[in-house]
């Protein structure tokens, strides 16, 4: 056997050692939460160890308890998740009608500090964000929006614009000057071109850009308990777990089945989402 070969082979092995052990790092804890969401407590209590629930033992009762609202003794997560929802989608929206224009400027105009700018956004990303919520908390009291939706997305947005923009200038650069030009000769102004050209070929970064977005805001706990603590009704999600897992009296089963209902969508999200940027590469292929 010949050295490529067996290099070829021990790596070909390696590879798929790595991913089994990714993936169970990464399910089997996932596994575990969605099964002591379907337990009776009394059953967690008998045997908190097992990584199985019989038939006998499966319930939706933590899941019912998690979803109905407070007026009817549950947690109100249904309302919850929709104000999570309004806030992330609002993100996303603002986030990249900012970031797009701003991203093809730095990729395609030139003016002083062009090549540094990126560097700075960036930088102003890696600013932690217990420096800036009591500035920021201060400033949105006293424009009354301390305890309201719009201000938390705002929020938000001046949080995920400089890496969007980072991350959409690292793909704009890709796009050919060529393409644009012969836009520009068929009589396209720059707003148009970025509107008929650019965007549909940038469509998966986008995607990908606006994916991570609504992510952070989706998780993000910091500013949504500075600025809404005062008023349950606007609680997101992540407030809404904090919440049981503080609370004495909320079992554990109850609390999985939050944590549940906080990650499964995202995750359905992402597989959409993944789907549609394979068919946003693909259809953005030259065919003769």
């Amino acid at each position: 056997m010949t050295r490529a070969r067996f290099e070829e082979r021990l790596f070909g092995t390696l590879r798929w050692v790595v991913i089994a052990f990714l993936a169970l790092i990464t399910l089997v804890p996932f596994y575990y939460m969605v099964m002591l969401s379907l337990k009776p407590i009394d059953a967690l209590l008998v045997d908190p160890g097992s990584m199985w629930v019989s038939a006998k033992d499966l319930t939706a009762a933590t899941y019912r308890d998690v979803l109905k609202s407070t007026d009817d003794g549950g947690q109100g997560f249904l309302k919850l998740m929709l104000n999570s929802a309004l806030v992330s989608l609002g993100t996303v929206a603002l986030t990249l009608a900012a970031a797009v224009p701003g991203s093809y400027a730095v990729s395609r105009l030139r003016f002083f500090g062009s090549r540094q700018v990126s560097a700075v956004f960036l930088a102003v990303y890696l600013f932690p964000a217990t420096l800036l919520a009591v500035p920021l908390f201060v400033m949105f009291a006293r424009l009354g929006l301390s305890g309201s939706l719009v201000g938390l997305a705002i929020v938000y947005v001046a949080q995920t614009v400089p890496v969007s923009i980072y991350m959409l200038k690292n793909y704009l650069v890709t796009i050919p000057y060529a393409v644009e030009e012969a836009a520009a000769l068929d009589g396209c102004s720059r707003l148009q071109t970025l509107r008929r050209v650019v965007l549909p070929l940038a469509a998966p970064s986008l995607m990908a850009t606006g994916l991570y977005v609504f992510m952070i805001a989706w998780n993000e706990f910091l500013f949504a308990l500075l600025f809404l603590a005062a008023d349950p009704e606007s609680w997101t999600v992540s407030l809404g777990l904090a919440q049981l897992s503080n609370g004495i009296e909320v079992s554990k089963t109850v609390l999985m089945a939050g944590s549940v209902v906080l990650t499964v969508p995202v995750v359905l999200l992402f597989f959409a989402a993944e789907r549609l940027l394979t068919e946003g590469l693909t259809s953005g292929a030259d065919k003769s």
